[in-house]
Order: C-alpha cells, then structure tokens, then sequence
C-alpha cells in the first residue's frame, strides 16, 4: 500500500567554508561511518585540488560537473499484463541530483591509487569536462531510455 502523503523535504544547511547547500550535501552524501568531519576535509581538500588545476572558482566547476552528469531521463520498469517494460520517464530535479552526486562518487571511489581528494579533484574535472566514468553512467542511462522509446506510452 503506498503512503498516504510525502514527507516534507528537509533543507540542507550551507556548509562552512564555501557558504554552499550543494557543497554540503555532497560532503553528506561522502560520509561513511558518521565521519562528516573527515568527509568535509576530503571535499574541500579536493576542492582546492579542482581550483589549482582549473584556475576556475571550485564551486564554479562543481556546479557544471554535477549538471553534466545529471540524467534526463531514465528507465523504470512498469509491470503491463505479466510482461515487464522498462519505460523512460523523466527525471526530476532532485532525484536529478542525487545520481549526479552518487555516480560521481562512485567513479571517484573507483578510480586507481591516489588520495580521495585527488580522486575526487579528477573525477570533477573530467566531468566538468564532459569526460571520465561519470558521464559514461550518464550516456548509458541516456541510450537505454533511448532504446525503450516505442514504450513510452506506459508511462504512469
């Protein structure tokens, strides 16, 4: 049975260097453990890391990386007469965010040796740039909604 009603969305507080919601959800979503603290260092560690190598402002290219990864569109299956269609819906915007978030990190965690600072620097780059794993997530999702076009109309 589903919910009767959503819950109230909570508003993420800025965090305290960079004044950002964003910076700060990304250091949550970083955590493991409860260790916000040594989440937040590795964040603003690979921050600096981004604004030394790009000489752009951090947040600047924090922004464009998380908007470039960020998917349109997405699959969802969709149980029609005991078949399983995966139908392409859009995506809304914070749902939007959560899986930029999530697969940047997950592209950064991935990525070999190094520091996670450093990893995470080069991962923001790449994807800023249109690069790197990330945005290779990104394309995939992109081409199954694309594939499973003709089942669109199953859409809920």
């Amino acid at each position: 049975m589903p919910r009767r009603n959503r819950p109230a969305r909570r508003m993420v507080p800025q965090d305290s260097k960079y004044h950002s919601p964003t910076v700060q959800e990304f250091v949550n979503r970083m955590m493991q453990r409860g260790k916000k603290s040594t989440a937040a260092g590795i964040m603003y560690d690979a921050l600096t890391l981004v604004e030394s190598r790009s000489k752009r402002q951090p947040i600047e290219v924090l922004d464009q990386a998380l908007g470039n990864v960020a998917p349109q569109v997405e699959v969802k299956p969709r149980r029609v007469g005991g078949a399983n269609y995966q139908v392409p819906v859009e995506v809304p915007p914070e749902r939007r965010l959560s899986l930029a978030m999530r697969w940047l990190l997950a592209a950064a965690r991935a990525r070999a040796g190094k520091s996670m600072a450093e990893k995470l620097a080069g991962e923001l780059l790449d994807a800023a740039n249109g690069q790197g794993a990330a945005m290779k997530k990104r394309e995939e999702v992109h081409k199954m909604a694309e594939a499973n076009r003709a089942f669109a109309h199953y859409r809920w």
